[in-house]
């Protein structure tokens, strides 16, 4: 019978222990952080998206991951930047983080994997090298889809075919902007419609760039989603009401909030699908390797309660067609 030394057997001992642990999902469990606009002891629908979608790849807080650390943003760059180095001190394995906020993680130089939610174009705004191989330890998904900004402008004219000019309601410096900017014009031009352009930087802005928009007697309005426009969306929509002007947008928080109709990505859906990034990283996949993507799930939504106000008739088969009719 062949001996076994003490270091061999101590060895083989530990490691069907650890193959037994294992078995049983007692390992350590792995540390998440998540970074994002918002306030703590408020629930985020996004932040519940991606705990949905982590569930569903079998990761679960108090089982195999460890309570989520959740660092929550309102201020300026700079102060998102502060909580960014905050939150690395910590050494979370993962980083998850949306919006604007992705600038603020990347500014710091993190060493761990980031999965992130970008409403532009990560490739402009230098976070990824290209979204099929994004070569930096950053991967995830962009919200910005070029070809459904045209098909806005093909439906907005389709529901009020009286549109006589178009109003372009943008911010210069979200990434990818120029592109959303040419591809509407574009559209525009093919529809007859002239097109002004009204850009803003900041919120503070948004009265001179609407001011332009009412005198150019604009009819129908596009406006690019990101953060600071949807957090301004309902004032938009009133300006638009009382100007008698059909607005549209990119994520369905603006048709809630009073634009006539929306086209772009299902956010619920998009955030849910982010922990399948998630899920990729933590068994082993490498960021730079995993392409970004763009949304898997658009949703089509409609204000009939806006329509009434401006007196336009929702046709039947854009009805039928609507992911969600609001009133």
């Amino acid at each position: 019978m062949r001996r076994i030394g003490r270091r061999q057997f101590l060895l083989g001992a530990s490691g069907a222990v650890l193959a037994t642990t294992r078995a049983f999902g007692q390992t350590r469990p792995r540390r998440l952080a998540w970074l994002g606009a918002g306030r703590a002891g408020v629930t985020s629908p996004f932040l519940e998206a991606v705990r949905a979608g982590l569930r569903e790849h079998g990761w679960e807080e108090g089982r195999n991951l460890a309570p989520l650390a959740e660092y929550w943003t309102s201020g300026t760059l700079a102060e998102a930047e502060q909580l960014a180095r905050q939150m690395l001190a910590t050494n979370p394995e993962l980083v998850i983080v949306y919006g604007r906020d992705v600038n603020a993680v990347r500014n710091v130089r993190p060493s761990v994997p980031v999965v992130f939610a970008f409403s532009g174009d990560p490739v402009d705004a230098g976070i990824v090298q290209s979204l099929s191989r994004p070569g930096t330890n950053f991967t995830g998904i962009s919200l910005l889809s070029l070809e459904l900004a045209g098909k806005r402008i093909d439906l907005l004219r389709e529901t009020v075919p009286r549109l006589r000019r178009l109003g372009v309601l943008a911010r210069p410096e979200h990434p990818g902007e120029p592109r959303e900017r040419a591809i509407s014009e574009e559209v525009a031009r093919g529809l007859g419609l002239p097109v002004t352009y009204a850009s803003i930087q900041s919120a503070s802005d948004l009265d001179a760039a609407l001011g332009t928009i009412a005198r150019e007697h604009c009819d129908g309005m596009v406006t690019f989603p990101d953060g600071i426009m949807l957090a301004s969306s309902a004032r938009i929509a009133a300006f638009a009401a009382e100007s008698r002007i059909a607005t549209t947008s990119g994520w369905a928080g603006f048709a809630d909030n009073g634009f006539l109709m929306t086209l772009g990505p299902n956010l619920g859906a998009s955030y849910r699908h982010l922990a399948r990034f998630v899920d990729r990283v933590l068994r082993g996949a490498k960021p730079e390797e995993l392409p970004v993507e763009l949304p898997r799930t658009v949703e089509l939504v409609v204000n009939l309660r806006t329509a009434r106000t401006l007196g336009v008739t929702i046709p039947e088969s854009l009805k039928v067609r609507a992911d969600r009719v609001i009133g």
